[in-house]
């Protein structure tokens, strides 16, 4: 393979425009911050939630794309929590930018120990996703996604936007999907602070969504893909 020396892609950047860009590489400092705190929360979910995970054999090598229902703040954590070395590493969580991103301690906060990129609801530029659909080719990345797009307030889970067919669709990327059962329970948006209780993480085999054309139609099947996918591995009544 040639080798091909390129600078960060987020080289020039000021710290301020840093933490929000979707360039944002690690550099060593990220990467022991990322490390302890995913440690931590490991601890916090074992002794607090005593996190089961079913289908961890699921998980391809990078690049791939995570999604699951979204209920909780925990959704985030726990994805980020069960993976392992390089994937662990790769892993960026797609964060509302509105949310995580307004201010430069809740920036920092999230570019350096969640590895979280900022998307912007309801005024994504088509350039940006291209950036994050090239980002996760090239560099072999693994993205965090709940195509809900915001945190569910009955514990009912809803329909997929089509955002994850804009990453996916025509690419050899696999995509996995999860279900996260109890978050709801522990911690649901209308509570300030997660309570004790049981987790259960399911892992499906990949999709695959090469065979999909780029353009809303197949960023929609896409979406319905993924969704029916998620909700299959959703317990009873759930």
């Amino acid at each position: 393979m040639e080798f091909k020396l390129r600078p960060a892609r987020d080289h020039g950047l000021d710290a301020a425009d840093r933490l929000r860009s979707l360039s944002r590489e690690r550099g060593l400092g990220s990467v022991v911050l990322g490390s302890a705190w995913r440690a931590l929360v490991r601890g916090y979910l074992a002794a607090f939630h005593r996190l089961e995970v079913t289908g961890r054999e699921n998980l391809p090598p990078a690049p791939f794309v995570l999604v699951a229902n979204h209920a909780s703040h925990l959704d985030a954590l726990t994805l980020s929590a069960v993976l392992r070395g390089d994937a662990a590493r790769r892993a960026h969580a797609l964060a509302a930018g509105d949310t995580f991103f307004t201010s430069t301690l809740t920036s920092a906060f999230a570019a350096y120990a969640v590895n979280a990129l900022p998307v912007w609801r309801k005024r994504t530029r088509p350039s940006e996703i291209a950036t994050l659909r090239e980002r996760l080719v090239e560099d072999r990345l693994v993205y965090i996604l709940f195509p809900e797009g915001t945190r569910c307030r009955d514990g009912t889970m809803a329909g997929f936007q089509p955002g994850i067919g804009a990453l996916v669709a025509g690419s050899d990327v696999p995509v996995v999907p999860c279900f996260l059962d109890g978050a709801f329970a522990a911690w649901p948006p209308q509570r300030r602070f997660p309570r004790p209780g049981r987790l259960r993480l399911s892992i499906g085999a990949p999709l695959r969504c090469d065979d999909l054309p780029g353009g809303r139609a197949g960023w929609e099947e896409t979406a319905r893909r993924c969704e029916a996918a998620v909700r299959a591995l959703a317990p009873a009544g759930a």
